[in-house]
């Protein structure tokens, strides 16, 4: 039976991911050298177009169709038989096209997430080419194993509630192989500063609104569960933001609008998995842990290691991603969520280890995968743009156009 407060629920819920896509590509744009910027806006885009189409042919189906443990198959290619009856078994009170296009915007922005690893060097055939390939034999299967039926880490007894796994591990992971192998940036001294940061607060500030409908929108009905889930994405934001703000006030001396709103997006990407599952005062626990661990992985262990992740996607995204699917596994409580599980707080300390096998799985199988990916594409497309290129801005270079035409 179709509810129509759900369905208008998860149909804004879409609406709100989708918009954190453009968002997304303020907030990366900002972050880059003026002479990038539109690159980055161009790939953000072609995203959403590329990724729209690739869903309704053939993502969805591999997804979330009933196939075995490991592989959606293409029963519900082109959306054969995706009507707007609901299908049960994801949600038996919206229509199942409604169920599609909010996961829909999920595998748009996920492989946007890892654009921040390889920003300002990679050429756009090669992105076009490497993008669809990722989500076809990466973010689909994960998806699948994790939420689709059938999955095996969905029968296993993983949590995940709106993409901890799915989406920003295996964006972050994919980020950290893609910037370990394209290089770092030619010329580059030092880490140069965000170009335009009144972009980046914008596209937080976009980001943030999204993530009620990417974690609320999870709960798929206008219910306690998705009031809860909007309640703690807003707390885990508020927390992560002021608790780095005085993390580099004490390291650097001086509080930054740039650290803050870091703050916030590590927050946000950390709380995801659990928000369906913990309470307002874990939501605190998990944006102050995700500060602290994110800030140590973009400030402390990245300069020490030397890889070029441009604009942090694994050290925010990935790393986020990683402890907000453990700390799920600490902090989740069947009293926020019948459905869900209680974690090792609530006398379940099966369900860590459960949730460090997936994350294991998801870590290793993302790593491997993503490299043969590059390496593929690289031998047919040259993934990397020449140097030259590199130094004019992939703005001319890539498009013929130009963000900026009057000179300071």
């Amino acid at each position: 039976m179709i509810n129509q407060a759900d369905t208008l629920f998860v149909l804004l819920s879409a609406a709100f991911v989708m918009l954190m896509t453009p968002g997304l590509a303020f907030f990366y744009g900002g972050m880059v050298r003026r002479k990038n910027i539109l690159s980055v806006l161009m790939q953000c885009f072609a995203a959403l177009c590329l990724l729209s189409l690739q869903w309704i042919l053939f993502g969805y189906s591999l997804s979330f169709h009933p196939g075995n443990g490991f592989w959606g198959g293409l029963g519900w290619f082109g959306l054969n038989t995706v009507g707007t009856a609901p299908y049960p078994v994801y949600s038996a009170t919206i229509p199942h096209q409604a169920f599609m296009f909010f996961q829909m915007m999920f595998a748009v922005i996920t492989p946007a997430l890892i654009i921040g690893a390889f920003a300002e060097r990679m050429k756009f055939s090669a992105f076009l080419v490497f993008t669809l390939l990722w989500a076809t034999f990466v973010y689909n299967p994960l998806c699948h194993w994790v939420w689709g039926e059938g999955g095996w880490l969905r029968n296993l007894g993983v949590l995940d509630f709106a993409g901890g796994i799915v989406v920003h591990t295996s964006a972050g992971i994919a980020a950290l192989v893609t910037t370990i192998v394209i290089g770092r940036r030619k010329n580059l001294e030092h880490t140069p500063s965000p170009h335009n940061l009144p972009f980046v607060v914008l596209g937080t500030a976009l980001l943030w609104f999204g993530w009620y409908g990417f974690n609320a929108g999870s709960a798929l009905a206008v219910n306690g569960v998705a009031v809860n889930a909007f309640v703690v994405t807003n707390t885990a934001a508020a927390a992560a933001g002021l608790s780095w703000v005085m993390l580099e006030w004490i390291r650097n001396g001086k509080p930054t609008v740039f650290g803050i709103v870091t703050g916030s997006i590590a927050g946000l990407a950390t709380v995801t998995p659990a928000s369906g599952f913990v309470s307002p005062i874990s939501a605190i626990i998990i944006g102050i842990a995700a500060s602290i661990v994110c800030f140590i992985a973009v400030a402390v262990t990245k300069p020490r290691f030397g890889y070029d992740d441009s604009l942090d996607a694994f050290g925010v995204h990935g790393v986020g991603g990683i402890l907000g699917t453990l700390l799920t596994g600490v902090l989740a409580s069947k009293t926020i969520n019948p459905a869900g599980a209680n974690g090792l707080f609530y006398g379940n300390s099966k369900q860590l280890l459960i949730q460090l096998v997936g994350v294991t799985v998801a870590v290793s199988y993302t790593f491997l995968a993503t490299f043969v990916i590059y390496k593929v594409v690289d031998i047919f497309f040259r993934m990397r743009v020449s140097e030259k290129d590199e130094l004019v801005g992939l703005d001319l270079t890539q498009h013929r156009e130009r963000a900026y035409t009057i000179l300071e």
